[in-house]
């Protein structure tokens, strides 16, 4: 448990991205040795960095809805963990924010994962997160990626953005809705069911 302390203590003071950050470094991700589920994104937008609290915003929102789960329940880190791409908001881009910087998830991720012994289903959302743990047996479009989730089975399941921007993807998509969404919420709700007996 030492090394566990240790190493969040370590993640939440990183400074290396520090010159390029237009906000500063601000660490925001919640992870527990006892968490079960994974939830990999993209980097804090400007009102989780103000907040630093992961997925508070409208974008967070929509996540929740499409699991089905309360504030209370989606911020139990024995429930869910959350470590995006990019630990700190990264700064606005032309058209949104800019990507997830490159150095943060090489830096902290396995050795994260590697103190959450009990993750039984890592979410990935979004392309960084797919390309990252995917690499080459993600598909041609990300469209093309989520609609395969069951080829990711049982590790990984990939998602996009739950952004206000993907309200079009969503209307032009209806099988995510309909069809993968009901899949996800029952194996949220298979993995919730055991974590809170």
């Amino acid at each position: 448990m030492d090394r566990a302390v240790n190493l969040l203590e370590e993640a939440r003071a990183c400074r290396i991205c520090e010159l390029e950050l237009p906000l500063g470094p601000r660490p925001v991700f919640s992870v527990n040795p006892k968490s079960k589920i994974l939830i990999i994104g993209q980097a804090p937008g400007p009102r989780v960095h103000a907040t630093g609290i992961p997925w508070n915003d409208p974008s967070g929102e929509e996540l929740r809805r499409w699991l089905q789960v309360d504030r209370t329940t989606f911020y139990n880190p024995e429930c869910f963990g959350i470590m995006p791409m990019g630990f700190c908001y990264p700064g606005k881009g032309k058209s949104g924010d800019l990507p997830p910087r490159p150095v943060c998830a090489p830096t902290w991720h396995q050795a994260l994962r590697e103190i959450m012994l009990n993750i039984e289903l890592t979410l990935l959302i979004g392309s960084y997160a797919q390309g990252y743990y995917l690499g080459e047996n993600r598909k041609k479009t990300l469209t093309d990626t989520v609609r395969a989730w069951e080829e990711y089975l049982p590790e990984f399941f990939p998602l996009v953005h739950p952004s206000p921007r993907n309200r079009l993807w969503q209307k032009k998509n209806p099988w995510f809705e309909a069809g993968l969404l009901p899949e996800l919420r029952q194996r949220i709700l298979r993995i919730l069911e055991k974590t809170m007996a």
